[in-house]
């Protein structure tokens, strides 16, 4: 049965100020205990070991990209596109749930619990559940989150270049970890959308707005997302796990809690995901479980278990070198050998704690759904057409670094 709130519901929005909630199925979403979870699950995983403030959640970026949801729809409203009711309150559900899929520590162990699944089709599988659940009330949200409904702008407002997920979460990002760089005009940006043949492009005069979004997101990567400490960790986070996974799959005891237990003993695909039952086990994860498991491996009698564990939770990050270049395999192989012996382990095991790996970024993908601008003549310019200081090689480009992790205490032997 369709819920009926008696009045609208107002949060209050550190980054947004009030938002209003009128919409009585997203109310119905939100007191959800599938999106309750997300207030134990941080937004930007271990970053709050570099930055301390940065620990909002997950919970909070979904309710204000839903209010930004609300602000582009009535913008669009006002330019004259018809935007039903209906298809509004369904665009601001889609917007809501769309990190829903996220499992503890969101990006930093993505593909370390389930497997090679991306949260994305884990919240495709938890929408569908919830409709299910619902009797059908999300088939409209379902529809605009996977891009089949016919108002192609709805899906470009939820996933896109220039989506309502990026303005919130390079805003929330920014106010919370104190990095000023990230801060953009939101409310210019919103005010300049338009559709054009079924297409959401931002009128000219907004093109200043959207150059600093694109450099404010360049610049939260690298000093935030991408921050060599922040790097450190969350490479040491995903070798626990390697490594937790390797041992409980090889019949090893191990305590966590049974939902964790049940993802490393086995791997998921997109499809299997989708089971009622590993659904379930899904969504009674949060961080506090990584927490609690991680503390307790501290005392595992597996040797390499114990020290990566204890390494996180005194905060004896590695060191992380980044270069332009790949580093050597000949250098790898000397310091895992280095490693091996320091930590009194073997060499494959060395590779928990000494390895290599590579960094992308891209502000801006030209292949990408493009950033089209409505000139005053009725044209459609892309970004880099339209904008004199865009044609920079950093952002047509996609950045690739390469980082070498290792022991503090060997790279001083080294």
């Amino acid at each position: 049965m369709y819920f009926k709130m008696k009045k609208q519901k107002i949060v209050n929005d550190p980054v947004h100020g009030f938002i209003s909630i009128r919409n009585p199925l997203a109310y119905e979403l939100i007191e959800h205990p599938y999106f309750q979870r997300l207030r134990s699950i941080k937004q930007l995983g271990l970053t709050h070991l570099v930055y301390p403030g940065a620990c909002h959640t997950r919970f909070q970026h979904a309710l204000g990209a839903m209010h930004l949801m609300g602000q582009a729809v009535e913008v669009l409203r006002y330019k004259g596109h018809d935007i039903s009711h209906d298809e509004a309150e369904a665009a601001e559900c889609a917007m809501l749930l769309h990190d829903i899929g996220h499992g503890p520590f969101s990006h930093a162990l993505e593909f370390s619990i389930v497997g090679k699944v991306a949260h994305e089709d884990i919240s495709a599988a938890m929408m569908r559940d919830l409709n299910r659940e619902m009797g059908g009330q999300l088939d409209l949200t379902l529809a605009i989150f996977g891009n089949s409904y016919p108002k192609n702008f709805l899906h470009q407002l939820v996933s896109s270049q220039l989506d309502v997920d990026r303005l919130d979460y390079l805003c929330r990002d920014s106010y919370f970890s104190g990095v000023a760089e990230g801060a953009i005009g939101i409310e210019r940006i919103i005010k300049m959308l338009e559709v054009v043949n079924d297409e959401l492009v931002v009128e000219a005069k907004g093109i200043h707005s959207v150059e600093k979004f694109l450099i404010a997101r360049r610049l939260m990567y690298w000093q935030v997302y991408l921050h060599k400490t922040v790097i450190a960790a969350e490479q040491l986070l995903v070798n626990i796990f390697a490594r937790a996974k390797m041992l409980v799959q090889q019949g090893k005891p191990l305590t966590a809690d049974e939902a964790l237990l049940f993802f490393l003993k086995q791997d998921f695909d997109a499809a299997g995901i989708g089971d009622r039952h590993a659904l379930r086990c899904f969504v009674g994860l949060t961080d506090s479980d990584v927490d609690c498991a991680v503390k307790s491996w501290c005392a595992n009698p597996d040797r390499t278990l114990s020290l990566l564990c204890q390494m996180l939770t005194a905060r004896k990050l590695p060191k992380v070198e980044i270069r332009s270049e790949e580093f050597a395999r000949a250098q790898i192989d000397e310091l895992q050998q280095k490693t091996a012996q320091m930590l009194e382990v073997s060499k494959d095991e060395a590779a928990y704690f000494t390895q290599a790996n590579v960094l992308i970024n891209r502000a801006y993908s030209p292949n990408g759904d493009p950033i089209k601008f409505l000139q005053h003549s009725g044209e459609l310019r892309d970004i880099y057409e339209a904008s004199d200081m865009l044609n920079a090689t950093a952002f047509r480009q996609e950045t690739t670094k390469h980082f070498l992790c290792y022991p503090k205490e060997v790279g001083r032997k080294f």
